[in-house]
């Protein structure tokens, strides 16, 4: 069992930053992939970022490309969102979800087993 907790949303301006983190539980998280998806209100679920077991792949949603950065501290369990040049339309609820076996697949959400409560993200113009 994989316990996921985020934090680090907030209300922030357009063109500003922020960082999420989030946490996990569990002495195995090393050998997961993590990954972001955010679900604004009356939309589906979308790909924001994955990352590997070890940080060697990174993979990103093209509305997030170039501003958006997915890092990891396995030591620590976290894994991280750095978001910069916010937009109001990056306005949702953002999830950490965790990839239990290696499958190939990264932005759909079927492949991801453990998800996390999610943390609100506002952008306003």
């Amino acid at each position: 069992q994989v316990q996921l907790v985020e934090s680090g949303g907030g209300l922030v301006q357009a063109g500003g930053s922020l960082r999420l983190a989030c946490a996990a539980s569990g002495r195995t998280f090393s050998n997961y992939a993590m990954g972001w998806f955010r679900q604004a209100p009356g939309k589906e679920r979308e790909f924001v970022a994955f990352i590997s077991w070890n940080g060697g792949l990174t993979v990103y949603g093209d509305s997030v490309r170039g501003r958006f950065t997915v890092s990891r501290d396995n030591a620590e369990n976290t894994v991280y969102l750095q978001m910069n040049s916010l937009k109001p339309e990056d306005t949702a609820v953002y999830y950490c979800t965790a990839q239990t076996t290696i499958t190939g697949r990264y932005t759909s959400v079927t492949p991801y087993d453990y998800w996390g409560q999610g943390t609100q993200v506002t952008v306003s113009s």
